[in-house]
């Protein structure tokens, strides 16, 4: 699959998302990701969290596919924060398990918890009698526009890769210890986050972000 270019559903200009100040909300309140997500952009935004808007409801996340659950979770900020906001959604798509576990990455192991060590066992599980352990990251954000809702932009990001026999490293978060990015001969978490942060999938997919926001 191929990195999309950014879509939108009507020709509105990113200039609006700034009308804020250059705050922009993050769907999110994991720790890690907002980390690598303000190291991406710098000092060119003031990325806010949920927490930092006084969200505390569980955002709808209910679609079959990246991209459906980024919008969901970007228009519900827009609609009912009154911020414009980007949202992403992240899975691990590996070959020889017809693109498992996809969409249902974070929750792999059992389908509620995001329990990072069980999904790993869970996948290397899967693979102990494959030989093809080749697979990609790929992240999808959805940039939802307060002004209209129904207004919305979507960017992918694609890092390909393969599968390790073990964990390797210890930064990083996931599925960082067993997925080894083409170029490499050690995993995200080996490798550490200034490396991770700029080859990685969000990275890329922030990047386009970043370069329409700057339009």
């Amino acid at each position: 699959m191929n990195d999309m270019n950014p879509s939108s559903h009507t020709a509105h200009s990113a200039a609006e998302v700034e009308q804020q100040g250059r705050a922009i909300v993050f769907a999110t309140n994991n720790s890690h990701k907002l980390d690598e997500i303000r190291a991406i952009l710098g000092d060119r935004f003031k990325v806010l969290s949920l927490r930092d808007i006084d969200c505390h409801v569980d955002i709808p996340e209910t679609a079959n596919t990246l991209e459906g659950n980024a919008i969901q979770k970007a228009r519900y900020i827009a609609e009912h924060y009154d911020y414009d906001c980007f949202a992403d959604d992240t899975g691990l798509e590996v070959t020889a398990l017809g693109g498992e576990p996809g969409v249902h990455s974070a929750r792999y192991a059992d389908g509620t918890d995001h329990d990072s060590e069980a999904n790993m066992q869970k996948l290397l599980a899967r693979l102990k009698d494959k030989d093809d352990r080749r697979a990609q990251f790929r992240t999808v954000i959805c940039l939802a526009r307060k002004s209209d809702i129904a207004d919305y932009t979507l960017f992918e990001g694609i890092v390909r890769g393969t599968i390790a026999k073990e964990k390797q490293g210890s930064s990083g978060f996931g599925y960082d210890p067993i997925f080894v990015p083409e170029g490499y001969d050690e995993s995200f978490a080996a490798l550490g986050d200034e490396v991770k942060n700029r080859i990685s999938h969000r990275a890329r997919a922030v990047a386009k972000l970043a370069d329409y926001l700057k339009q």
